[in-house]
């Protein structure tokens, strides 16, 4: 079940300091799809290795869709098989709010500031597809500079490898870079 309430989350002693955000792991981008990403299946099974160990160490993960009106792209389209969540994202993280977003920036015009604020959030890890366009805009943003940001770069991919490592060179002076193994520590 994605979605549910956090307001009971967000109410305990002791607050949560520390939360995942996968963004944009959706069918377009797999084998299949509209879309299809370089070493998607990889990253798959890398996100699903982290939000198991966030889970373990009771770390909240957010789940963060990019939804576009049917038609006006090519993929993620409304009402279509591609702008789903991949189904093993969605059984790994099991209960996990879901943002829905329409930018690059998962923080604008989204209720995100909100979850975040409601889990406590001080440091945010954040993953997912695509590395340069919305994992990059999403961790700069300027609503994530109050948060300690680090970006779990063996739980990212886009187009190709190179474009992957030139956008991970882009950010590795904004943001911390760790692979997830070394995360949540």
């Amino acid at each position: 079940m994605v979605g549910n309430d956090l307001s009971e989350r967000g109410r305990g002693e002791k607050a949560l300091s520390k939360a995942l955000l996968v963004i944009d792991l959706q069918n377009d981008y797999f084998p299949g799809g509209n879309f299809p990403l370089w070493n998607a299946e990889e990253t798959l099974a890398q996100v699903e290795k982290a939000i198991c160990r966030a889970g373990d160490l009771e770390i909240p993960v957010i789940l963060v869709q990019h939804v576009v009106n049917a038609g006006a792209a090519a993929f993620f389209g409304k009402g279509t098989a591609g702008v789903e969540i991949h189904p093993r994202i969605l059984a790994a993280a099991n209960g996990a709010p879901l943002i829905v977003k329409g930018h690059a920036d998962a923080f604008r015009e989204t209720n995100l500031e909100e979850t975040l604020a409601l889990l406590g959030t001080t440091e945010l890890f954040v993953c997912g597809m695509m590395t340069q366009n919305c994992v990059t805009h999403t961790a700069i943003s300027r609503s994530a500079e109050k948060y300690e940001v680090t970006v779990l770069a063996d739980c990212c991919t886009t187009v190709d490898e190179m474009i992957h490592k030139i956008a991970l060179g882009a950010l590795s002076d904004r943001v911390g870079l760790v692979p997830w193994s070394d995360a949540f520590c």
